[in-house]
């Protein structure tokens, strides 16, 4: 019996300290309207979603303060590099996004940005929450123990 394929994905952008400085509660899968210098920008593994966050306005959620910089054989076709960019999500998970964001003060923080297995540009997005000073200082704590408890393991035998 054959197995699960592996997904072939191509990941373009991380943002690793998003999972450190956030408490991630939910994550979704939301497409994103790009032009066409954007995405061979893309293409060529150029962007930075580390400061970027989502924002829910008139019943739309925008990614922003994404960097895509500009593509050089695009010529006067370019598009800026900090543009807002729509997010492409059903209308039940925007008013859902809207909701925690506005009553529960919860933020939406861009996890990764990719490209899928059809070759479609998405990002992955987190529901998330602040973490306080005391709880990123507890989670490196557990991270420094679990890897000396993996050394002490390895040394034991």
């Amino acid at each position: 019996m054959a197995g699960k394929t592996e997904r072939r994905i191509k990941v373009v952008a991380d943002n690793r300290r998003a999972r450190f400085n956030y408490e991630i509660n939910e994550v979704f899968e939301a497409g994103i309207a790009l032009t066409g210098s954007e995405v061979k920008s893309l293409r060529a593994g150029k962007a930075t979603i580390a400061e970027a966050y989502a924002d829910a306005r008139a019943g739309e959620i925008w990614l922003v303060n994404c960097n895509i910089p500009e593509y050089p054989q695009a010529g006067r076709f370019n598009h800026p590099p900090k543009r807002r960019r729509k997010l492409l999500l059903h209308r039940r998970q925007i008013d859902r996004l809207a909701g925690a964001v506005e009553r529960e003060g919860m933020t939406l923080v861009p996890l990764k940005l990719y490209f899928n297995e059809k070759g479609r540009a998405k990002i992955e997005l987190a529901l998330a929450r602040g973490r306080k000073l005391h709880d990123k200082r507890e989670a490196l704590r557990k991270r420094a123990w679990e890897r000396e408890r993996g050394r002490l393991m390895r040394a034991k035998g």
